[in-house]
């Protein structure tokens, strides 16, 4: 295959399996490494080695760098709040508990020499962004829980290659003349100087796009360049130290008040997620099945025993005395998949090590990828089940966030909370939302522009959003902040005023803000239907009542959304041909009813067997 064949290959395998596990709602991590595996050592299709060459680990290590980096934007220190002593914990005890617990395991248990039991020790501190964003991403666990895991995962990931580092020089020392103080030094001073460019290269990029050195269509590449440097730089001083600084340098400019902050970030994940899609199919592919099936019972034992036993003691030994729930610790000490970085790294030490004389080193990147496969399966797996069963998971169905408070929005949430989904009713004006206070719905006073609200009120319960207040820029601007997280066709809004009739060239563009829900429904039109007594009704379907007896027994009904036995939601929008199915339980703006119009409709669904009777809500 030429070059540009393999490269359209590994993306559109890496996407593809992004894709089918978002489809079958599972970890995509697993439907990577299984696709890897297949176009790799099972098919012979794609040939990582044999392709790239020398080019392959430098590569998969830019790549790295760039995911941690990534990674390292997201940790903002104020979602950190009431879980920075677990992370500090985590990080400062767990790491070293990890390490130590991993050592005497390999040891003793998996047979290995010192030497490749250290190595491997310090690697396995890492439990990689690579796989633990992508499932926090699917499995919607609360804020606390996964911010914990978020944070240990990206901050855990240079430690770790730092340990395993610390573990060779050891090595070398012992196989060699050199001196111990000499070797200590040298990783001090490594370590010491990476963090510290890693936070002025930070320092220097904050200070050339608040000073307007950088064009704005500059600014993304301008910062991967960044990157690479910050990576490539620290390392001809110390191996793999480069990680410590990337990530320093993305949680210095993650923190920091750059005004295109959220634009980078979002282009970032973007590149991210193609990287990791890659590197994991190129190391599922380079994987040596032969070795890999070779793994003797002792080292069988010994992945078992990373799995279920050095993790889980780390983890509640570290948390001891910390005020977190039972529950929480309990996902936590579970939940510890390796991904990308100790599979790169465990290849890289465990050649030198077998150069050094080490002979069981060449052990070393099988163990690693058994280990990686192994906690990728059985925690990508049941991280959603124990989430649930723990009570952890952010909502089971998903549901509506409602920006503005008034009555039509009182009466929507009823309605909605109605049908099983969560809702909540946010307005910044507490006159206007104290009139839906004291309902069986939860509320939220505040701006929910601001970075408070994002993590006030647990966004992870939601998928979909509508700016329902009197102002249409407002909504458009709310729709706009909001269109990336939850996706730019899961957000709506009110019409402008005036529907079709307004003058054109005082509008706002279409394209900015949401979509316009309930056939271009507009404020004014909403409260005053609500003001004359129309209502909110759902109305369940049938094969004995279709959509089309609903449209002719409801001439002047505005359709707003229709809900599927599955869970499954469907907005009616100005651009819809909207047609709902028998099996779909329509949300409607109606006229009131008269006794007549009761008696008709009660007439037309007759037959019609377990069909429920309209739920009316008062106006």
């Amino acid at each position: 295959m030429t070059p540009v064949i393999v490269f359209c290959l590994i993306a559109a395998c890496g996407i593809g399996a992004q894709w089918l596990a978002w489809r079958w709602k599972i970890p995509a991590i697993v439907v990577m490494l299984i696709v890897g595996v297949l176009i790799g050592p099972v098919s012979g299709v794609l040939d990582p080695h044999a392709i790239f060459g020398d080019l392959l680990e430098p590569l998969i290590a830019v790549a790295v760098a760039l995911i941690l980096f990534e990674g390292g934007l997201t940790l903002n220190f104020s979602r950190l709040a009431d879980a920075e002593i677990a992370v500090k914990r985590l990080v400062f005890l767990g790491g070293p508990l990890v390490w130590v617990l991993s050592t005497l395991a390999g040891h003793f248990i998996g047979g290995l020499s010192w030497a490749s039991a250290s190595v491997l020790g310090g690697i396995l501190i890492v439990t990689g962004p690579t796989v633990i964003i992508p499932l926090l991403r699917q499995a919607s666990l609360k804020r606390r829980p996964a911010e914990i895991l978020r944070w240990e995962a990206i901050i855990n990931d240079p430690v770790g290659a730092l340990a395993a580092v610390l573990a060779f020089e050891l090595t070398i020392v012992a196989y060699s003349s050199e001196a111990l103080s000499l070797t200590l030094a040298h990783m001090a001073l490594g370590s010491i100087a990476a963090g510290a460019f890693g936070y002025f290269t930070a320092w220097l990029m904050i200070l050339a796009l608040k000073r307007g050195h950088i064009p704005e269509y500059l600014k993304v590449p301008v910062m991967i360049v960044f990157v690479m440097l910050t990576y490539a730089a620290p390392n001809a001083l110390l191996h793999e130290s480069g990680l410590l600084a990337v990530t320093v340098m993305g949680v210095v400019i993650g923190n920091s008040s750059l005004s295109s902050l959220e634009e980078i970030r979002r282009f970032k994940e973007n590149i991210t997620i193609l990287l990791v899609s890659g590197v994991f199919i190129l190391l599922a592919a380079d994987v040596e099945l032969a070795r890999l099936l070779s793994l003797s019972p002792r080292e069988i034992i010994f992945v078992l025993v990373v799995l279920f036993l050095v993790r889980p003691v780390a983890v509640f030994v570290s948390l001891v005395g910390v005020k977190l729930p039972l529950s929480e610790k309990l996902i936590v000490g579970w939940i510890g998949p390796r991904g990308v970085v100790a599979v790169a790294i465990a290849g890289l030490f465990g050649s030198r090590l077998v150069d050094l004389g080490v002979e069981d080193a060449a052990i070393l990147p099988p163990l690693a990828f058994a280990i990686v496969a192994v906690t990728v399966v059985f925690h990508g797996f049941s991280l959603e089940p124990l989430s649930r069963r723990f009570n952890l998971k952010s909502t089971a169905v998903k549901g509506l966030l409602i920006v503005g408070a008034n009555p039509f929005t009182l009466r929507l949430a009823e309605a909605i909370q109605s049908t099983g989904r969560p809702v909540l009713i946010a307005d910044r004006n507490f006159k206007r939302l104290r009139t839906v206070r004291g309902k069986d719905f939860p509320t939220y006073f505040g701006e929910v522009l601001s970075e408070e609200a994002e993590l006030d009120m647990e966004m992870n319960q939601f998928d979909s959003l509508v700016a329902l207040t009197d102002n249409d820029d407002y909504n458009a601007l709310v729709c706009v902040n909001y269109g990336p997280e939850f996706g730019h066709h899961r957000v709506f809004q009110f019409a402008p005023a005036n529907g079709e009739s307004g003058d054109s060239a005082n509008k706002a563009p279409e394209t900015l803000g949401g979509y316009y829900f309930g056939n271009r429904l507009d404020y004014d039109t909403a409260i005053s239907r609500i003001d004359q007594g129309w209502c909110l009704r759902l109305t369940r379907l049938s094969e004995a009542y279709t959509f089309a007896d609903y449209r002719r027994d409801n001439p002047d009904a505005r359709v707003i959304s229709a809900y599927s036995e599955d869970g499954g939601v469907r907005v009616m929008t100005r651009d819809a041909s909207f047609d709902a199915d028998s099996d779909e339980t329509l949300l409607a703006l109606v006229p009131d009813d008269t006794s007549d119009d009761k008696a008709r409709r009660n007439r037309a669904r007759q037959g019609a067997d377990g069909l429920q009777a309209d739920g009316e809500l008062p106006s």
